[in-house]
């Protein structure tokens, strides 16, 4: 009795691509911004709990005393850009992976794009405009760190 052993399915032709691999960049960028993050991470952490007084002084007056120094603000802002770039392609990543739909593929990753956008811009308005004593404002609704306004 003679078995036949089917043929092997060829390999795929390796066609080399010239121009931009976008793939590829946003692999590389993951891998580069997940490590950049790891250490802008702990140093956000070490910052806010263990070099203070812990949790218990996380109140606006921190916020406001450490957004005073323009260090603090570039690297908040450089946190906020990688993280929330690092997670838009990570999502861009799943869409590709699990919608099916032509059309639905491109809706979502226009919202993602969207909210991406608008959170960036927002954060970053919020972090270089941040005054925790207007000029304008009501003393008594100032904080208490604030010089009255005479």
């Amino acid at each position: 009795m003679a078995t036949t052993i089917d043929t092997p399915r060829s390999a795929p032709v390796v066609r080399s691509r010239r121009g931009k691999n976008l793939e590829k960049w946003g692999w590389i960028f993951m891998r580069a911004s997940g490590l950049v993050l790891v250490v802008l991470l702990f140093g956000h952490l070490f910052v806010n709990l263990y070099a203070g007084e812990g949790v218990s002084a996380l109140d606006f007056g921190f916020v406001a005393g450490k957004w005073a120094n323009p260090f603090w603000q570039w690297y908040d802002l450089l946190l906020l850009w990688l993280s929330l770039i690092h997670g838009a392609n990570g999502m861009r990543t799943l869409i590709n992976d699990y919608s099916t739909g032509r059309y639905m593929n491109r809706i979502l990753k226009l919202s993602l794009g969207g909210a991406t956008v608008a959170l960036l811009l927002l954060g970053t308005l919020v972090i270089f405009t941040f005054d925790p004593c207007p000029a304008a404002s009501d003393p008594e609704l100032l904080p208490s760190f604030c010089a009255a306004v005479s």
